[in-house]
């Protein structure tokens, strides 16, 4: 039926994205940033753990899942990862926007830029938003999760406004110290304004339990609402 998941019942299929983005300058080189991809690997390696289909989207990272039952498929640019997710959001049932994707690119010159005695300026354009993409083309069904890196100063308020902007089920609440870091302190923000998660320092690995346990919350309270007849709903 329209708006159920195509895949059926049985385990949950989670996807996640992860890691940074490279966007070539030149031939050689590229604008990246320090993204470590460590909390989207976590998802993935404890989405197996409880039985769920974990697919990992992985950029340019140095880690990788302990687990060998998540599917990896990496990219490197921006553009690589929107084709990857249009083949995969609509297998999914939970999708998690932890990539550190670029928010601009430059145009890129071919061969190698020479050095010279003068400055170089770097034209840059906007990369596609793929949460925004994301968001407009789920099914009813399914769950989105983005994130949100700020610095600490406004963190709760920024993510208030990119969970309304870009009409997700939940955004993860990130300071900027969370970048390279093994550990994280993050809160989950709902569309109700509830915040949750993490106030002190926590391994990503366990915040990746926390952030699964409101997930599967909120997928069973989507289910419940897409089965339900008409007039009847939970």
């Amino acid at each position: 039926p329209a708006g159920v998941s195509p895949t059926g019942p049985g385990p949950e299929r989670l996807l996640v994205t992860a890691g940074p983005t490279h966007e070539p300058i030149d031939d050689v080189r590229y604008i990246s940033n320090r993204s470590s991809g460590r909390l989207g690997i976590a998802l993935c390696d404890q989405a197996v753990r409880r039985g769920w289909n974990a697919t990992l989207l992985l950029g340019p990272s140095a880690v990788a899942p302990a687990d060998s039952l998540v599917t990896v498929r990496r990219f490197r640019t921006t553009a690589d990862l929107r084709a990857l997710l249009g083949a995969e959001l609509g297998l999914c049932d939970v999708l998690i926007m932890a990539a550190a994707v670029a928010d601009y690119r430059p145009v890129p010159a071919s061969g190698k830029l020479r050095r010279t005695a003068r400055k170089l300026v770097l034209e840059l354009e906007p990369t596609p938003d793929l949460l925004a993409e994301c968001s407009a083309r789920r099914r009813p069904d399914q769950v989105l999760v983005g994130f949100a890196l700020e610095p600490e100063d406004g963190l709760e308020e920024s993510a208030h406004r990119k969970l309304a902007a870009k009409g997700c089920d939940l955004i993860v609440a990130n300071p900027l110290e969370t970048l390279e870091s093994e550990h994280i302190r993050a809160v989950l923000i709902a569309p109700d304004g509830s915040v949750r998660g993490a106030p002190l320092p926590v391994s990503k690995a366990e915040f990746a339990g926390i952030l699964l346990d409101e997930v599967a919350r909120l997928r069973a309270l989507k289910h419940a609402r897409v089965e339900a007849p008409a007039g009847h709903a939970p």
